[in-house]
């Protein structure tokens, strides 16, 4: 191993100095070019990004075009981030934490969108390689009171993390203005499918939309083209891409959960219709199929938030559910849910909290205050904002627990929050 990563740093070493010429100074003086190239590999990401202004050495050895072949070919894991956007995106930036350094948020530009006119929520974030996306989502018009009625938005913006100058690209439009939608990246190509969505009153849901529509973005023609639509409308959907599960070893967009209706308790109070059910659409032919009710009536009211882990090819191997406390693992051979773990701190149903696969494990993210000592001559003891990492490893069922402190002034709701994972 030790001889492998040498020489794979020698050659890159070797690339970089062609490239810089000659004459070029050492990229760490005092150290060999290969020993130096690894140390420079190993750093947390918010460092990396810092040290790319060093020289021009630096910046060709940290660029991602280089990078990522030399932690490939020193057989180093991928590197996971967690990116969060606390609230609305054009008034607060999301946020970049690496899980090597769980002291280190990086913070990235805010949406250019006006904060003035609106308040974006129900909006779909997703990584696709170094590239951040952030789709659609539902629009409220803060200039009126009471909160007005959402529309829709088919905004498209898209972030590449590769580049040291981290600029939002506004790209165009899709198809049709969605919100709470089901989302994936396409198996080849770069791009993202969608499907499903709408808008809705956080309040009145009866007042929101719904649609069945589905598109595809393709990166290489930045555009979007449209697909088959759902066979019946649903919003507040999950999705993900299921290689290999159709027949014939087809690839599968599937959808799962949401609503596609409401009926009123006692005529008065508007309550959702949540599916059990789910459908997948054949990438290749461009038919959905739809699949029976996942789970029996009164077993649950509705799907939770999911997270999907996936093999080094990128196809997804496992799917979970986070269902109050429980974590429940989906069985494509029955389509049922089983119970897979139990969080180690109960969460209760009031309390907000936020799933996502990371390294090959369950993140449960919530949001509390802790103690904490003041220094003074009175040694108070305050609480400060704080977030819990419940983390589970399905490979050998434990749980550890993380507590960090985010950059963040106030606690964050997770039924607003979005939270993805970028891979570098």
């Amino acid at each position: 191993m030790a001889s492998s990563s040498s020489s794979s740093g020698g050659r890159l070493a070797g690339t970089l100095a062609l490239r810089r010429g000659s004459a070029a100074a050492s990229l760490i003086p005092g150290l060999p070019d290969d020993v130096a190239a690894i140390i420079l590999c190993l750093l947390t990401f918010p460092d990396q990004s810092r040290l790319r202004a060093t020289s021009r050495a630096w910046r060709l050895l940290l660029s991602a075009a280089t990078l990522l072949p030399l932690r490939r070919s020193l057989h180093l894991p991928c590197r996971h981030l967690l990116c969060l956007f606390p609230t609305d995106p054009s008034l607060a930036s999301p946020i970049l934490l690496d899980p090597a350094a769980p002291t280190a948020w990086w913070p990235l530009p805010p949406l250019p969108c006006s904060p003035q006119l609106y308040g974006l929520a129900n909006f779909a974030t997703l990584a696709v390689g170094c590239h951040l996306y952030v789709l659609g989502g539902s629009c409220f018009d803060a200039r009126s009171y009471p909160l007005g009625h959402p529309s829709s938005s088919a905004a498209a913006y898209r972030l590449d993390l590769a580049h040291s100058q981290h600029t939002w690209e506004r790209l165009s439009d899709m198809l049709a203005p969605r919100g709470s939608f089901a989302f994936a990246p396409t198996p080849s190509g770069g791009g993202v499918i969608v499907a499903g969505g709408g808008s809705r009153h956080p309040t009145f849901p009866s007042n929101g939309s719904r649609t069945g529509s589905t598109e595809w973005y393709d990166a290489t023609a930045r555009s979007w083209r449209s697909a088959a639509a759902m066979p019946r409308e649903r919003a507040g959907c999950v999705g993900f891409v299921a290689r290999g599960a159709g027949n014939g070893g087809e690839d599968e967009f599937w959808v799962m959960g949401g609503y596609d209706g409401y009926t009123t308790v006692g005529g008065v109070v508007p309550n959702d219709v949540y599916c059990r059910d789910a459908v997948a659409l054949e990438l290749w032919s461009g038919k959905w199929r739809e699949i029976g009710d996942m789970w029996e009536q009164g077993e649950r009211r509705r799907l939770g938030p999911v997270a999907t882990l996936s093999a080094d090819n990128g196809s997804v191997t496992e799917v979970f559910t986070l269902d109050g406390s429980d974590v429940f693992r989906y069985d494509f051979a029955s389509n049922r849910w089983l119970k897979e773990a139990t969080t180690r701190r109960k969460i209760p149903y009031t309390e907000s909290c936020g799933f996502v696969s990371m390294n090959g494990e369950l993140y449960v993210l919530t949001s509390a205050k802790i103690p904490a000592e003041v220094s003074g001559p009175w040694r108070q003891l305050k609480k400060r904002l704080a977030l819990e990492f419940q983390v589970y490893n399905p490979g050998t069922k434990k749980w550890r627990v993380l507590t960090i402190h985010p950059p963040a002034n106030a606690p964050i709701d997770f039924r607003t929050a979005a939270l993805c994972t970028v891979e570098l």
